[in-house]
């Protein structure tokens, strides 16, 4: 009957997710999230924020493991998501600066990237994965312009652990909290907190694409001056 309900939008849900397979639903979205090309549309943030509201349920479909287990797993699924996304990207990333430029492709982009990697990389990794879409293709990108290994490593391990652990302690404290203060459950307006978590997410992206947008017709209104 769970699937039989099945709407497209559920893909959006991370409510469904969970309910479909708990913590192994959980383990998955994370590692293909963050490592596999196709998984920018899946809901990593909100995930983690639902998952610490309803942290007894994941305690339960893990047999009774412990919520701090879980969430040590669930960042090692995170960090492991990163180093395949990496590795691709460092498997095609030679034959790339080969390639003739297309509209989709252009080498000085390739070449600003590396650029970009080599002077913020590590703090590029660690904000990457507190953003949507990015995190999904920031290890990618790091492979292709060769970042060095031992220093993608430590800051998507860092990243990792801080992602998980903030979303879902946040989840389910907060929860907590309104419960015993107000006797508030989150549950009852969890679409509308999980709409607000992906606004918010988003954002830094939003406006950094306005600010790209001004800066280059500032400087072509510049240049014909």
């Amino acid at each position: 009957m769970f699937l039989l309900d099945f709407h497209w939008t559920n893909l959006l849900q991370p409510q469904w997710w969970l309910g479909l397979g708990g913590i192994w639903i959980v383990l998955f979205i994370v590692f293909a999230e963050t490592g596999l090309f196709v998984g920018f549309f899946l809901p990593g943030d909100s995930l983690l924020f639902v998952a610490g509201v309803a942290s007894e349920s994941m305690v339960k479909s893990a047999y009774g493991t412990p919520f701090f287990i879980i969430m040590i797993l669930v960042a090692i699924c995170a960090i492991v998501g990163n180093m395949v996304g990496y590795w691709f990207g460092k498997k095609i990333g030679p034959a790339m600066y080969h390639w003739r430029d297309r509209w989709f492709f252009k080498q000085r982009y390739l070449q600003q990237a590396k650029e970009f990697y080599e002077k913020h990389g590590g703090g590029a990794i660690f904000l990457a994965r507190f953003v949507p879409f990015i995190r999904t293709f920031a290890p990618i990108v790091a492979g292709i312009v060769q970042m060095d290994r031992k220093k993608f490593s430590f800051y998507s391990g860092i990243s990792a652990f801080a992602w998980v652990f903030s979303m879902m302690l946040l989840g389910k404290y907060l929860n907590r909290f309104l419960i015993n203060r107000f006797g508030y459950h989150i549950e009852n307006d969890l679409e509308w907190i999980v709409l607000g978590i992906v606004v918010v997410s988003t954002l830094p992206v939003i406006f950094k694409l306005m600010s790209d947008k001004r800066k280059r017709k500032k400087n072509a209104l510049a240049g014909k001056s």
